[in-house]
């Protein structure tokens, strides 16, 4: 059975990776490690709960297999790197039955992993009745369609006014995993992106949701699908075709990303044009990767940047167009579809996000232009 909530859009989406940095406190990590030996102490039954921490435990698998110890760690616990190699320092990570000499060690298929993980901190983020359409909802998880101009999570200079902070108003109820800013928050979209973007309520369903986009976002199989719109202005010479490319950050603005690099992570983007019209187009897209701004990288690097994108396209040349991009004031970007099996109903869900009002105005006066 299949829930489908009406909607229409795209966006960017990357993986709540651990670009951000550990949200717990190193007061967390030693009394994980007082837990830790407690449990030692007492015959270690193999229990997850270890007073003030989770115990996490698995056997590396083929596809983790040759990876960094660090970079296993944060994406089965989906948490930032900094933090595993925290845990690691800490000696609260055993591997094949032993303290792991180094955070870059590499693992290798069958060996047993344990790891203490402190419980987060309490919530100090502050909940605000912030207007947040939802789309879907269970005891387990929300999907919510994200506004642009609204930051996912608080940060500096973002405390107040986040998706966070209105969740916590809806739902008090997340997953701490992603720490005390990020609390349920398993993947990102862009502050201008628009758009359906799933939330966890438990840890249990945090996990299972980062470790599938985290398959996802390295190629793997998943049952994730995530498709977008986008207005690209010029429009793309076809209509259609897969990008397959290296990723990475660009070698001179670190601030950005790049497909035109040497070296990097594999990136994969499906697109079709929709509709074209005086020198732009309404496209749709499907990430089989989840690289940090993919979709308005391949575009932009293959001559058909994103309306208004202010990192990775340009002005019009069109007075009409530079009218019209001007007026949007963000890239012209809406997470349309996102589609996975729920991890603790084994339901197939896919739910949709309506194409929101700023863009359906760009179109209106797009198709009048013609």
């Amino acid at each position: 059975m299949t829930a489908v909530a009406e909607a229409d859009g795209d966006a960017a989406t990357d993986v709540a990776d651990g670009a951000d940095a550990a949200d717990a406190t190193t007061d967390g990590v030693d009394a994980a490690a007082d837990a830790a030996d407690a449990a030692d102490a007492a015959d270690g039954d193999g229990e997850d709960e270890l007073g003030g921490a989770i115990r996490h435990q698995w056997t590396i698998t083929d596809e983790q297999a040759g990876g960094r110890l660090d970079v296993v760690l944060a994406a089965q616990l989906a948490v930032p790197r900094t933090l595993a190699q925290r845990l690691i320092e800490a000696e609260l990570v055993t591997l094949a039955g032993r303290p792991p000499k180094k955070a870059g060690q590499r693992v290798r298929a069958g060996e047993p992993v344990i790891a203490v993980v402190p419980r987060p901190t309490p919530l100090e983020v502050v909940a605000e009745d912030l207007p947040l359409p939802i789309l879907y909802e269970d005891a387990h998880l929300v999907v919510v369609d994200k506004p642009a101009g609204m930051v996912v999570h608080p940060a500096a200079g973002h405390s107040r006014g986040t998706m966070v902070n209105a969740l916590l108003f809806h739902c008090r109820d997340l997953s701490g995993i992603g720490g005390v800013a990020r609390p349920g928050i398993v993947h990102r979209l862009d502050k201008d992106t628009s758009g359906a973007m799933v939330v966890s309520k438990d840890d249990v369903t945090h996990a299972s949701l980062a470790a599938e986009l985290a398959r996802k976002s390295a190629g793997g199989v998943s049952s994730i699908r995530r498709e977008y719109l986008a207005i690209a202005c010029p429009a793309p010479p076809q209509d259609r075709g897969t990008y397959r490319t290296l990723y990475g950050r660009h070698p001179v603005h670190r601030q950005r990303f790049s497909s035109k690099v040497s070296r990097g992570k594999h990136a994969v983007t499906h697109w079709q044009v929709v509709e074209r019209f005086a020198g732009a187009a309404l496209v749709s897209l499907r990430l089989e990767t989840g690289r940090t701004h993919q979709i308005r990288v391949h575009a932009a690097d293959h001559g058909w940047p994103l309306l208004a994108d202010a990192v990775y396209g340009h002005r019009p040349a069109d007075p009409a167009l530079a009218q019209l991009a001007a007026a949007l004031g963000r890239q012209a970007l809406h997470a349309h579809v996102l589609a996975f099996v729920h991890p603790r109903t084994g339901q197939e869900l896919e739910i949709q996000s309506p194409l929101p009002a700023d863009l359906a105005r760009v179109l209106a006066a797009l198709r009048a232009m013609r």
